[in-house]
């Protein structure tokens, strides 16, 4: 079958208007209960990359991930949001989106990737550490953030399954498969498959052009994107900002692999129509190499522990002084 992808146009992130397309996404795409069962455990997986506000389109906005947790709460799921971010953990990262408060009402938790356990991942057998936590729910709805990369062109719906990978696992899997994109690509498609979530909604309402993944600029595109097949959505995403598909790594790996849908004639889009007039002045990211050297990789890792060891410290003494108050 050709496969669906759902466009609904957004142009802000008022919370109406995001539930409302939300709900759109999942009718067109054959309704909740298609993915979701009541009283499933569901894994939201958003983009926490590394702490910044919503202003930056760094992570994917806090709308968004609120308003999924709510339709499936409504249904009758167990949301919870959990990444393993670069930078920093997912606590830091949802606090910067001041996503804490408005989760705890609804009942949804915050969960860090960890406790990896390994799996022999793809055709090569590549070890990696996927985190128990996402392998342990019973479903997988996939929340990723519209942005260039500055290795990968841009990503658009495979690579944020990549969070998933525990910690500075990460970093180590850019030392070990980074000599080649259709190396790396390859991975990363082996382990979206592996992790196989259900359905994949991005946010592209306020995206990030220029020198992505963090650095680059937020501007605002007005697409929610959804589907089921993610080379399928990787296309549609590079089209609305008229770059080549062919010219993504992702796109050409998985053509490579034979996975997913790579022609354009064959995706049914659903809801609105694909835009006559897209957008054309998108900035490319500049390429770097994908390959992490030895330092960096040490380095990162002590970047890490010293995130984490400064707000271990700090939350301890937020804890002692609350107490000193009371």
């Amino acid at each position: 079958m050709n496969p669906i992808v759902t466009l609904t146009k957004c142009s802000d992130y008022n919370t109406k208007t995001v539930a409302h397309c939300l709900e759109k996404h999942f009718s067109l795409q054959g309704g909740l209960s298609k993915f979701i069962r009541h009283g499933d455990t569901v894994l939201l997986k958003p983009n926490f990359l590394t702490p910044g506000p919503r202003s930056a389109a760094v992570q994917t906005d806090p709308a968004i991930i609120i308003e999924t947790a709510r339709l499936l709460k409504d249904f009758g799921a167990k949301p919870f949001v959990a990444d393993s971010p670069a930078w920093s953990d997912v606590f830091a990262c949802a606090k910067a989106l001041e996503l804490e408060e408005p989760l705890k009402k609804l009942g949804v938790p915050i969960k860090q990737l960890n406790k990896p356990k390994t799996y022999l991942i793809g055709t090569s057998d590549t070890k990696v550490g996927i985190s128990t936590v996402a392998l342990d729910a019973d479903a997988i709805i996939n929340l990723p953030k519209f942005k260039t990369h500055q290795q990968l062109a841009a990503t658009f719906a495979v690579k944020n399954m990549f969070g998933c990978v525990s910690g500075k696992r990460k970093a180590i899997m850019h030392f070990i498969k980074g000599n080649s994109s259709n190396e790396f690509c390859e991975l990363l498609i082996n382990i979206f498959q592996f992790l196989n979530p259900v359905i994949t909604i991005i946010d592209a309402v306020t995206v990030m052009d220029g020198p992505g993944p963090i650095h680059g600029r937020a501007r605002p595109l007005g697409w929610i994107i959804g589907g089921t097949d993610p080379i399928a959505l990787e296309i549609i995403c590079a089209m609305l900002v008229d770059f080549e598909p062919t010219a993504i790594p992702i796109i050409e790996t998985a053509k490579q692999l034979n996975f997913g849908c790579q022609d354009f004639e064959k995706i049914q889009i659903l809801g609105d129509e694909f835009p006559k007039n897209i957008c054309t002045d998108f900035q490319p990211a500049k390429q770097i190499p994908i390959r992490f050297t030895l330092p960096r990789v040490c380095k990162s890792i002590c970047k890490q522990i010293w995130l984490i060891t400064k707000e271990t410290i700090q939350k301890y003494h937020d804890y002692k002084s609350k107490k000193a108050k009371s």
